[in-house]
């Protein structure tokens, strides 16, 4: 459950109105940044690939007839708190691949500190009325530290499918929250509209989740999931739920790092019905996210309903690899 991991397309809605550039040169016009060059260099160096998270807010604003480009500075401020969140998540996971193996963890602290820090800072450069930076500030607060409770639930290692659940919610969806939120702040929708768009954006975060373990499930050679167990569902179903094929599921287990031991495994997922079960599970939530997408009525919804596309687009090709097929109106689309 990390928000380093999103891998999926958003497309190229904002190909030719954006760039790295555009997040990177606002943060870079913060004094504190420019001022400390150790600091720029890093975020020079972690932003070089643009996240299509962070386009997230730029979309939401649209659908409400705002201008992405005054969104800029509050997507900027969820870049660095989300660049934040995983220099702490990489610590916290032991992960080889963290920036604290090669700069150490004392550095690697102080650099997330200082994300998180201008994260803040860039709600004055945030072209807004007083209150609409209030609330920027409120939902930034909120999902920093929503984040860090998600955090401190997740490594404790907590077992089954109910603490799964609890983990996804309060860790994947926050920050999903927020970029919905910040985008309807800036975009200039009411209270109410800006609270669904918040739940909208939760239910986002839980099926951009889903559609991680799906990916991370079937990854050669076996994703870190696989040895955590708790954090994938698919893996997580196929070890505890009640089918034939359990006890050899678990004996694979311990030898996931030989190929033909993965390959063995991931055929028990696909066969004992954890593949099914994560699809149906996203099924759910992609229909519920259409449907309250549909209710509030917006004048121009195809940016944020190509978000949800995405994901069903994703879910109908990988099932077919599998074997199974998802049609229209299992989709709730027929």
């Amino acid at each position: 459950m990390r928000l380093k991991s999103r891998t999926f397309h958003l497309g190229n809605f904002f190909a030719d109105q954006l760039t790295v550039n555009a997040f990177q040169a606002i943060i870079q016009t913060i004094p504190e940044v420019t001022n400390w060059p150790e600091l720029s260099q890093f975020f020079d160096h972690m932003g070089r690939n643009k996240n299509p998270d962070w386009e997230l807010p730029l979309k939401v604003s649209t659908a409400l007839g705002g201008n992405p480009e005054a969104v800029i500075p509050g997507a900027a401020a969820l870049a660095c708190l989300q660049l934040s969140i995983i220099l702490v998540d990489d610590m916290l996971d032991n992960d080889t691949r963290g920036v604290h193996i090669r700069l150490g963890h004392g550095l690697t602290a102080n650099f997330a500190f200082a994300m998180q820090s201008a994260a803040f800072r860039l709600v004055d450069y945030t072209p807004a009325s007083d209150a609409q930076r209030s609330a920027l500030t409120r939902s930034l607060a909120q999902m920093a530290l929503e984040t860090a409770r998600g955090q401190h639930l997740d490594v404790q290692n907590l077992s089954g499918e109910e603490n799964y659940w609890r983990v996804v919610e309060a860790k994947s969806t926050p920050f999903y929250g927020a970029c919905y939120q910040i985008g309807a702040i800036l975009g200039g929708g009411d209270e109410e509209l800006i609270e669904r768009f918040y739940q909208l954006g939760k239910l986002t975060g839980e099926i951009i989740q889903l559609d991680d373990d799906l990916t991370d499930a079937f990854q050669k050679p076996a994703n870190a999931d696989w040895y955590e167990g708790r954090n994938n569902l698919l893996v997580l179903y196929a070890s505890t739920a009640d089918h034939p094929q359990r006890d050899a599921f678990l004996a694979l287990l311990p030898q996931i790092g030989d190929a033909a031991a993965l390959e063995a495994a991931q055929k028990i997922l696909i066969s004992s019905g954890a593949v099914s079960y994560c699809a149906y599970q996203l099924i759910v939530r992609y229909r519920a996210a259409k449907q309250m997408l549909e209710k509030m009525n917006l004048v121009n919804p195809q940016p944020v309903a190509s978000i949800l596309d995405t994901f069903a687009e994703s879910l109908v090709k990988f099932l077919k690899l599998s074997g199974l097929e998802v049609n229209a109106t299992i989709l709730g689309e027929g």
